[in-house]
């Protein structure tokens, strides 16, 4: 026998069939039925609807309802909240002065906007022919240190959304500039 072929929902990733076990029921319901209207019908029709209904008491269907409800207005806070701080993030790079002539880079902020640091430290060092780690800073942050006076080109291409740098807002980036203490 062939093996099963199933359909998941793009919205979600649950089976279809599933899709009412997930916190954005109505998002799959719309997908379900733009995408596969055949699909939809027999999950979602009126029939269907009333005979998965019948099989519940007026009570247990009311709680359904609200639970359902429920839990799509939590997940829709929580993906609100996740937008509002992503929005809110500042992205700081440092110009630090370590000898007389040289400097080093140190950029944090980057992990709010689900960039992978390490390949952007990999990036910024490819691209800059330099050393580039990432490393705890004393806050217990984790941030990019690059070597070289680079602050400039990587507010370029933070701006210009170059390789893994995508989805930062040009305004949320701050460039400051440290001096060593003598």
């Amino acid at each position: 026998t062939p093996p099963v072929q199933l359909l998941y929902c793009a919205v979600c990733t649950f089976p279809v069939e599933y899709c009412e076990f997930g916190a954005s029921l109505t998002r799959c319901k719309e997908w379900l039925q733009e995408e596969h209207p055949k699909l939809f019908d027999v999950y979602y029709s009126e029939g269907a609807l009333q005979a998965k209904l019948g099989t519940l008491s007026l009570e247990a269907q009311t709680k359904l309802e609200k639970d359902t409800a429920k839990k799509e207005a939590k997940a829709e806070a929580k993906a609100d909240a996740a937008l509002k701080k992503k929005l809110a993030s500042q992205i700081t790079i440092k110009r630090i002065e370590r000898n007389k002539r040289k400097h080093v880079t140190s950029i944090h902020g980057l992990e709010a906007f689900e960039i992978d640091l390490k390949k952007a430290a990999k990036q910024f060092a490819s691209k800059f022919a330099t050393g580039a780690s990432v490393t705890k800073n004393p806050q217990g942050l984790e941030e990019i240190i690059v070597q070289g006076d680079v602050s400039d080109e990587i507010v370029e291409m933070i701006e210009g959304e170059i390789g893994v740098l995508k989805g930062i807002p040009a305004d949320n980036v701050e460039v400051v500039e440290e001096k060593k203490k003598k």
